[in-house]
């Protein structure tokens, strides 16, 4: 392989962010052969070169992989849980590949998930920055009134910060509506805080769509693989083809 950019290595093998990577190297825990590399724009080959960071070998995935999942209830999002609860990984059969949840659901949610072994595009795809869309259908315990649905779209504060502006839509005029939500962010129990904010509960939660890729028509606990078409779009989105012909 041609040499590339370490901070690409670093997000490319699933440790961080290249922004991250860059700082990793500043702070002189990246080293290639032995030899610490605190310069940022070195080059190096992971097929050829040894590269650790913090001690530990990176090694190529043999390939990156793609992978659309339904997340089910009672099932948390993550690679271990240390109380013992089913995880997504327990769920994914049949995948040789290490891949990693990207993003998460929480317990009591569901939907789409994405899973990959690509560090630069599960970083960017998480990132407000990168204004990604992620669609929600959800059940709450009370409508919201207009002024609260103005609010709502316009961001609400969560732990002292204010969201990014929403889309909100009534699906179903109910005693226990619903509603669809789109965001840009994906803080923790984001959905669930905006509707607290309010004093509403939400009973249920499923996210459908992640930018243009759409939950059906997996059922719970199913996965497939992304077809090229569907990654293209994706990497087109978050401006990552662009960056690679820039390399």
């Amino acid at each position: 392989m041609p040499e590339e950019r370490l901070q690409k290595i670093l997000s490319r093998a699933g440790v961080t962010s290249r922004r991250k990577a860059e700082q990793l190297m500043v702070e002189g825990r990246v080293t290639v052969n032995g030899k610490v590399v605190s310069e940022l724009g070195s080059k190096a080959d992971l097929e050829r070169d040894h590269i650790k960071v913090d001690g530990k070998l990176l090694r190529a995935p043999s390939r990156l992989r793609y992978i659309a999942f339904y997340k089910p209830d009672e099932c948390v999002t993550t690679m271990h849980d240390p109380q013992g609860r089913r995880t997504v990984m327990d769920l994914v059969k049949g995948v040789r590949d290490r891949v990693y949840p990207v993003g998460r659901l929480d317990y009591h949610s569901e939907g789409l998930l994405l899973l990959t072994n690509d560090g630069e595009f599960a970083n960017r795809i998480t990132a407000a920055a990168s204004h990604v869309a992620k669609t929600y259908v959800v059940k709450v315990n009370g409508a919201l009134t207009q002024e609260q649905e103005l609010q709502f779209r316009a961001g609400v504060p969560i732990h002292g910060r204010r969201t990014a502006q929403a889309e909100l839509k009534l699906l179903r005029r109910a005693v226990n509506p619903w509603y669809e939500v789109r965001i840009i962010e994906g803080r923790q129990n984001q959905v669930r805080l905006m509707f607290k904010h309010f004093g509403r509960l939400v009973e249920h939660l499923r996210r459908v769509k992640i930018g243009p890729l759409d939950l059906d028509p997996l059922r719970p606990g199913e996965w497939r693989d992304l077809t090229l078409g569907e990654v293209a779009r994706l990497r087109k989105l978050l401006k990552l083809e662009q960056e690679a012909r820039a390399d």
